[in-house]
């Protein structure tokens, strides 16, 4: 019975795919001109986005991207990315120090 109910939960749960730091590293090189190049904004009007949560990064890009939150900036910045390309940027920034 526990094998079967395992195998059902695998078929109901989405696939997940771990996000590559490497590849948001390389999609974040353009983000180093307003929050750092560790993630640490010499800026003080932009935040710093090392060391701060995946879920919060990953929901704060989306919404630039699907238009829920607008900035002249960082809208733009994220209308091309993937939910992947979100995934890897976002864990990125979440695997810097916080305090750069």
């Amino acid at each position: 019975m526990k094998q079967l109910f395992t195998v059902l939960l695998l078929l109901v749960l989405p696939a997940t795919q771990a996000a590559d730091i490497s590849a948001g590293k390389a999609k974040a090189a353009v983000c180093a001109a307003c929050h750092g190049a560790n993630g640490i904004s010499i800026i003080p009007d932009y935040p710093n986005l090392a060391g701060q949560k995946v879920k919060y990064l990953e929901s704060s890009i989306k919404a630039y991207r699907d238009g829920e939150r607008k900035n002249a900036i960082m809208s733009p910045m994220a209308a091309g990315l993937s939910d992947d390309d979100v995934a890897n940027i976002a864990a990125y920034f979440a695997s810097l120090p916080a305090g750069g």
